[in-house]
């Protein structure tokens, strides 16, 4: 955020997913003061054309989004990195090492520099955030390219004092200025593009070889030993090495894509071994590999470290160990006076007064045994803990309808799909429509909890508010559903119990698509906005 201001950013939209929502969250509280406009967007991919509208209309522009956001945005993003900016452009795509808010896979959202081309920054803290934003906006706006600043959930949740440097008065208007050959990615043109763009990163890495992101820290050479690292590992490295006495010179790599190749083999010069320390695939270690192919250099990385999960010194210390044939003891916070500490292993729950409690609880009640139950993200994926266990998958937003249509069609089980109201704004219209079209039969029920809770409470199209605090149209599920040809339609307070009841009886004997809105404020929420009314 303090680096974008810096930067005299102009135009900032964003989707809330952990461990990116307090950008979003931030930017609202603060955007009208600093002369900006800030939007929470239906979903990533909205989100992302917004943004590149904006700086195709010459606006500074920063995006943000956690990894699966950046996989619902590609359609946009990668012909946008072909199209380039004409407002200096930065992308904040939040990752989750070891899957602590991301329940579906644990992706390494630098595979994306790859496959689009894209230049991407990593940084290990708060410090190197601003600093690598503010780079991120010089490089977009020097080579005309959109850069991704790819932080992990450490760097976003970690505190420290940060420098604040001065905040120039941006435009509030930017100006679209017709250019067919610069905004169209048509054939032929397009493949045009694409060496213009692969031009653009030979360039950057020659700027990444002088860069100040990439730095060599120097320590004692005598050992012939050397530690490549990139994002927060390089923080523990410094905690072990600190704890440990140990002296080994470091290459922090923080433009992550294109690699400095020449900083590199200047590096590993004279080394018998190397280190490469990076959470989950090792591309660097890849890349460190081919440039030191044909030397008697040792390159270690995921044949010491694991692919799976967040890195910390104690695995990191292990590694180092291994290659120095040095024991390195590292303190463990969860032990004390030698015993390990216990931690009870429990469930995560539901908050005390959920609204969601009276619903799975008639829900689980009134269904057929058989019944297919499809699970969505949101708070209600807690549905599939005890004591509710009524979830039978769990992929992706709007794939509770999408995934629960497939089976309804292929099989003659009963399909109950649960989503909720930002995630049916996000992605359950489109799957929505395609059930009505090809005449599918699942009850669909909306958690509508009248806000997006599960990442913090921000505001959705349902509403009636944006992200800025500004009133807005209040779009009703009930008339969405309506409009996209659903028959069976009814809005019920769980609180209502015996409502709710008979409710579901009804619909779960309707032979086509039905759909229940279970309307109560999230009861955090209404707690919240009460001591707010206080004050």
């Amino acid at each position: 955020m303090q680096g974008a201001l810096e930067s005299g950013v102009q135009f900032v939209s964003a989707y809330p997913g952990t461990p990116s929502s307090e950008i979003g969250m931030i930017f609202g509280e603060i955007a009208r003061k600093n002369g900006v406009y800030f939007e929470f967007s239906a979903n990533e991919k909205v989100a992302m054309e917004a943004g590149i509208g904006a700086s195709f209309s010459g606006m500074k522009t920063l995006v943000a989004m956690k990894n699966f956001g950046l996989n619902v945005a590609l359609d946009a993003f990668l012909p946008f990195v072909y199209t380039g900016t004409v407002g200096p452009t930065v992308i904040v795509v939040a990752d989750d090492p070891s899957c602590y808010s991301s329940g579906q896979s644990e992706e390494n959202s630098r595979a994306f520099a790859y496959l689009g081309h894209v230049p991407v920054l990593e940084p290990a803290d708060p410090e190197e955030a601003r600093l690598f934003t503010k780079l991120g906006f010089e490089i977009s706006g020097k080579f005309n390219v959109p850069v991704m600043l790819r932080i992990t959930t450490r760097v976003a949740h970690q505190r420290m004092p940060v420098e604040s440097g001065k905040i120039p008065a941006g435009k509030k208007t930017g100006k679209f200025v017709k250019n067919v050959h610069k905004f169209v990615t048509m054939p032929p043109r397009v493949l045009e593009m694409k060496d213009e763009l692969l031009e653009k990163i030979e360039k950057i890495r020659s700027f990444s070889e002088k860069s100040e992101a990439n730095k060599i820290i120097s320590g004692r050479t005598a050992d012939k030993i050397g530690i490549i690292v990139s994002g927060v590992s390089y923080l523990y490295v410094k905690e072990i090495l600190k704890e440990s006495g140990l002296d080994i010179p470091i290459l922090k790599i923080g433009m992550f894509y294109p690699l400095p190749n020449g900083k590199i083999k200047s590096f590993i010069k004279g080394l018998k071994k190397v280190l490469v320390v990076e959470e989950l695939e090792g591309y660097v270690e890849k890349e460190v590999r081919a440039l030191a192919e044909k030397t008697a250099i040792e390159v270690h990385g995921k044949d010491l470290l694991p692919v799976t999960g967040e890195l910390g010194t104690g695995k990191i210390a292990a590694a180092l160990s291994r290659l120095s044939g040095k024991k390195l003891k590292i303190k463990n916070l969860l032990e004390t006076e030698g015993r390990k500490l216990k931690i009870a292993p429990r469930f995560p729950r539901l908050c005390e007064g959920c609204p969601y409690w009276l619903v799975f609880a008639a829900i689980k009640k009134l269904a057929p045994k058989d019944v297919i139950w499809g699970g969505d993200i949101g708070c209600y994926m807690l549905a599939g803990y005890p004591p509710h266990e009524i979830q039978d998958y769990l992929l992706c937003m709007g794939s509770s309808i999408g995934i629960g249509h497939g089976i309804a069609k292929s099989t003659r089980q009963k399909v109950i799909a649960l989503i909720g109201d930002s995630t049916f704004f996000h992605a359950g219209i489109p799957a929505l429509i395609n059930t009505v079209y090809n005449k599918s039969n699942p009850l669909i029920i909306v958690l509508d909890n009248r806000i997006t809770a599960m990442t913090g409470h921000q505001p959705n199209p349902g509403m009636g508010e944006t992200g800025m605090g500004d009133s807005s149209e209040n779009i009703k599920i009930e008339d969405i559903a309506k409009a996209c040809g659903v028959k069976h339609v009814k809005v019920v307070d769980p609180v209502n119990f015996k409502e709710l009841q008979n409710v579901v009886k009804d619909y779960l004997a309707k032979d086509e698509t039905a759909l229940i809105v279970m309307r109560k404020m999230c009861a955090y929420y209404a707690r919240k906005i009460k001591k707010d009314e206080k004050r």
